[in-house]
Formats: structure tokens, C-alpha cells, sequence
């Protein structure tokens, strides 16, 4: 069923509550650069995460443990010079914040001042509930996100879906309800079974955005990217492609490349 939606000129923390509340739909896409943040907002988007999947897509790293805080800051930085509607929010990466409860506020302190981003988001529930504590303390608005943790990779194995088993699933469920317990104002949950999902977004009444999580969660977030289709070797099944730009871009740039062979580009109406 739609619902109306209220016209946000900024969207906050409180913006998405009162979303969840309202029965909207919250829409969440990465970006990591001006010019793609700058249309990302212009498109209407709600959040803006500056992701660590970076390390992937910008930096071609196998993994996200590489990127280092100055890294994301750098993006984060490029990221909030373009929006003037979406809530920004930027990933911790890997080592900034884990074992160290005052490293965690460091590392916060620094994305928030540096980048003049809105939000931090962590991965983990009760093992880093000290650091998160932290951080919310001292003012810093903090976004969880639990299941798939892919700073965990190794610890894992595999990107395979989690919370299958009972145990697991309780856990997370367990975890979801302290992190709103202690004050997180959202929460993303990544490649769960979509009735585990549906059930934590009842129980909590923080937003829950899912990636692989199904529909009956309070939002969606994707990799740019991958919605893209600029990224061809990613195809999981909850990847939806708005556009197939790898191959669009690649025809463009062929293209280009035979026009200057030929002496086609410039033509005389391209020169002074």
C-alpha cells in the first residue's frame, strides 16, 4: 500500500523515525564522490552511506578491511560538499574502533569534524556495545548493522547468508533490541532470511534497513555500483540493476576511441 510521503527538505535522524512511524519506505544508496553524490541527492535519495565498501569499488581491494580512516574521510569529505537534502552517514572502517571504546570516539570525533558528516555506522551488536556506548555519549549519532558483517569476513568465511540457525538468529534479534536499547537511531541488517528481518523490524521501533534482508523491513540500501550494473561480476540475488551502465560506458568509450583514430573528434563545429 502507498503511503504519502512528507516533503523533507533535510532529512535527520528524526526524519527517519518519524519515516518508520509513517509506514514510508526509507531509500539508502552508497556514494563516495561529488559528482555521484551530487546526483544521488538530487535524485531524491534519504541516505547517503559512505561505505567502506569503497576499498572494493574505488580502491579494488578483495575486501573492506584495507580502507583507513583518512580514506574515508577523504570521501566522506567529497560526499557532504555535494547534498543538500540526504543524511550522510559514514562507515568506521576496519581497526578504528572495535577493541578500543576511546578509540572508537576518536575515530568518530575525527569523521564527524573532518568530514562534517551526520552519522557513523558500526558493524557488531553486544561485542562492541562499549564502543558504541562511547560514541553516543558524546553526541555523535550512531546507525548499527548486524548479519553479514563484512569487516568479519575472515571470521566467516564466506559471504554466505547468516542467521539461519536458531542460535544465531536470537543472537541477532537479541543484539537489534540492545543497540535501540542503548540509543543507535537505525539499524541495517545485511543478508538475513527475510522473515528473521521482517521480525526484527517489528520488534524495534528504530528504522531497519535492509541489503538482502527482504521487503518487510523500513528501507532498502544498495551499493551504487552494483544498481548501476557498473559493476558486471556482482550479481547476488537481491541485486536489482537500474542500468547496465559497465556496458554502456564501455560502448561510449569505444567510440571515442575510434573517433580520434579516424580524426572524426573534433569535427569543425568542436574547435575554435
Amino acid at each position: 500500500m502507498s503511503v504519502a510521503k512528507k516533503d523533507y527538505k533535510r532529512i535527520t535522524t528524526k526524519s527517519l523515525i518519524e519515516m518508520k512511524s509513517n509506514g514510508e519506505k526509507i531509500s539508502m544508496l552508497t556514494a563516495y564522490d561529488f559528482t555521484m553524490a551530487k546526483i544521488v541527492d538530487t535524485a531524491g535519495i534519504d541516505v547517503i552511506l559512505v561505505g567502506d565498501s569503497a576499498s572494493n569499488v574505488m580502491a579494488g581491494h578483495e575486501t573492506t578491511l584495507p580502507i583507513t580512516l583518512d580514506q574515508m574521510i577523504y570521501h566522506a569529505s567529497s560526499v557532504v560538499r555535494a547534498i543538500d537534502r540526504a543524511l550522510v552517514v559514514v562507515d568506521l572502517p576496519f581497526g578504528s574502533y572495535q577493541s578500543d571504546p576511546k578509540e572508537a570516539l576518536r575515530s568518530s570525533i575525527r569523521i564527524m569534524k573532518e568530514s562534517g558528516s551526520h552519522a557513523v555506522k558500526l558493524e557488531g551488536g553486544q561485542e562492541i556495545k562499549d564502543s558504541i556506548k562511547k560514541i553516543l555519549n558524546a553526541g555523535i549519532p550512531v546507525m548499527g548493522h548486524l548479519g553479514l558483517t563484512p569487516q568479519s569476513i575472515y571470521k566467516f568465511g564466506s559471504y554466505t547468508v547468516r542467521a539461519k540457525e536458531e542460535e544465531e538468529a536470537d543472537k541477532l534479534l537479541e543484539d537489534a533490541k540492545m543497540l535501540e536499547k542503548i540509543g543507535c537511531f537505525a539499524l541495517v541488517l545485511e543478508k538475513i532470511p527475510a522473515h528473521l528481518a521482517a521480525k526484527v523490524a517489528k520488534s524495534i521501533s528504530i528504522p531497519v534497513i535492509g541489503i538482502g534482508a527482504g521487503g518487510d523491513v523500513d528501507g532498502q540500501v544498495l551499493v551504487i555500483h552494483d544498481m548501476l550494473g557498473m559493476n558486471n561480476e556482482f550479481s547476488p540475488r537481491f541485486l536489482r540493476r537500474y542500468l547496465n551502465l559497465y556496458e554502456e560506458m564501455t560502448s561510449a568509450i569505444g567510440q571515442y576511441v575510434k573517433d580520434v583514430k579516424s580524426s572524426d573528434f573534433p569535427n569543425s563545429n568542436e574547435q575554435y
